[in-house]
């Protein structure tokens, strides 16, 4: 009898450790590429309406950047006020054009079903996906959409082109794109699950983090750059890009502010450990420059009153707080000059002035990124060199945010 009784607790404790390397396992995903949601808009400056779909496929590819043995994928209707069905999606190793390797094609399931509906308003996370990819490789990603799907939860600012077809389900076989778009259409996020210990970086800012002025589909981004530096140093981690083009840290415009969407974008994404802060040029630009037109508009719609030193430190004092709170790392990155802009001013830029002095001397972030350092034009301190910049005097060319994650110490990530 006692025998047996052993017998009893030796099986319950292989069930119990079994069970407890299964639930050890979910916290080791890790996020390893993101684009941050945004609500939908009619067409306002720069930026298009956001399209609606109906019985028409997506496809979209995406850049990893840290590798694993499988995938899962976020996608969106977090600013959708309707259910959002998925008829059929799968996922593939591609090159960065969207090309499909043959024999790659995995369909992606959903609580074991190939459908499935978003409720409005949230999220919804794949099955893992047995498809192991190498860091820096790309994939491309096919949704069905059956029905209309309302206006778009799209993050706006691409810069990689995605491939909407005719009518018809055309997901696990190519086809001839109706329309091509520059967006992320209702896709969020991709984890993956690595062979080793990895953790997540992620980028908070804006268009000048979203890549604005880089070359589509070269994923030249300061964000991607800096992913290849980390896997060059054979370092494991994920570098997640949550840039909103138009963003501002204390107001919303394009997008939610970064104080509003800071939970989700940054403390909700896998195995995070760090956040970049490079945001305030928007907030700058827009509060003590001449803006006119349909932008202006856009911005000014929440009558945000104007900010100033203070109330910006106080913003980035929350987030730091915030961060720390859930125990992550938070680097602070200086506000790049914006001399030559259509809302450049001088008031403003002595705003930038002091808030750069603070972040470089404070000591109050975990870590300094001095972007403005780097991207300054030595006999014009207040605009970014000629062969950085993009053309209108505030974002990067493709050598500006090559030059941009260079100057990012490696040192930091540890």
């Amino acid at each position: 009898m006692l025998a047996t009784r052993k017998a009893c607790y030796a099986a319950w404790y292989v069930v119990l450790s079994l069970a407890a390397c299964s639930i050890g396992q979910a916290s080791e995903w890790v996020q390893t590429w993101g684009a941050a949601p945004e609500p939908a808009t009619t067409a306002r400056g720069p930026f298009p309406g956001s399209p609606s779909f109906a019985n028409q496929t997506i496809r979209q590819t995406i850049r990893v950047s840290l590798g694993g043995s499988r995938i899962r994928i976020r996608f969106s209707n977090e600013y959708g006020t309707k259910p959002l069905v998925i008829g059929t999606a799968f996922v593939a190793l591609s090159d960065e054009k969207g090309n499909v390797q043959p024999g790659t094609e995995r369909r992606v399931m959903f609580s074991g079903q190939a459908t499935a509906s978003i409720p409005a308003a949230a999220p919804l996370l794949s099955d893992p996906v047995d498809l192991p990819v190498k860091p820096l490789s790309s994939l491309s990603i096919s949704v069905y959409f059956p029905g209309d799907t309302g206006p778009c939860t799209c993050h706006q600012t691409g810069m990689q082109n995605a491939f909407v077809s005719a009518v018809g389900d055309f997901a696990g076989q190519s086809f001839v794109p109706k329309q091509t778009l520059q967006m992320r259409a209702f896709l969020s996020g991709v984890d993956v699950l690595p062979a080793r210990d990895a953790r997540a970086v992620v980028a908070l800012g804006d268009s000048i983090t979203d890549g604005v002025g880089s070359t589509v589909d070269a994923d030249r981004r300061w964000p991607d750059l800096l992913a290849n530096r980390l896997d060059e140093r054979n370092d494991a981690w994920g570098v997640v890009n949550m840039g909103i083009s138009g963003n501002r840290l204390l107001a919303d415009g394009a997008g939610q502010s970064a104080l509003a969407r800071f939970d989700r974008d940054v403390l909700s994404v896998t195995g995070a450990k760090i956040v970049i802060v490079f945001l305030g040029v928007n907030d700058l630009g827009i509060s003590y420059g001449n803006m006119q037109g349909p932008m202006a508009r856009l911005f000014n719609a929440n009558g945000a009153s104007k900010v100033t030193f203070r109330s910006m430190q106080a913003g980035y004092r929350q987030l730091i707080a915030r961060a720390h709170a859930k125990g992550l790392k938070v680097l602070g990155a200086t506000i790049t000059p914006y001399g030559g802009s259509g809302y450049y001013s001088t008031d403003g830029d002595a705003v930038r002035g002091a808030i750069n002095t603070w972040i470089r001397t404070s000591h109050e972030f975990d870590g300094v990124i001095d972007f403005d350092a780097v991207m300054r034009d030595p006999s014009q301190p207040n605009r970014i060199r000629e062969s950085y910049q993009h053309g209108d005097h505030l974002h990067g060319s493709d050598a500006g945010y090559a030059a941009m994650a260079q100057a990012i110490p490696l040192s930091l990530f540890k």
